[in-house]
């Protein structure tokens, strides 16, 4: 049900979901879950206020759990370090060499898409 909010178009459509998610929770007798739900989902819908094209990418964790999955595979590899300085060392290492060669040659956010957005409020507000 939670997941339904955040797959709407617009920011207005995510609010009437929630509306309906909480109704829903309600009717089910679930009031601590229907609060918090209430209270809480203006939160969870900060990425809206990017263009829509940045949201899954702000929304998402996919890239720190990648991060996470070849750091592990790495460190099992060794099995036990000699040091304590050797496992940083390898991260360290590691993590490098994804910013220079991985995503060093891919943006993971359109700027430009940024850049439009503070063009329009500017104008807005002028």
């Amino acid at each position: 049900m939670l997941k339904a909010i955040h797959a709407q178009e617009s920011r207005e459509a995510c609010g009437r979901k929630a509306g309906e998610v909480a109704d829903e929770l309600e009717s089910i007798r679930l009031g601590a879950g229907t609060r918090t739900e209430r209270d809480g989902f203006a939160e969870t819908l900060a990425y809206t206020e990017f263009p829509p094209e940045h949201w899954r990418r702000i929304r998402t964790n996919n890239g720190i759990e990648r991060i996470n999955r070849e750091t592990r595979r790495r460190t099992r590899v060794v099995g036990a370090f000699p040091d304590g300085n050797s496992a940083p060392m390898l991260v360290t290492a590691k993590l490098k060499c994804i910013v220079e060669h991985e995503w060093g040659k891919r943006r993971y956010l359109d700027m430009f898409k940024l850049e439009e957005m503070d063009e329009l409020r500017g104008k807005a507000e002028g």
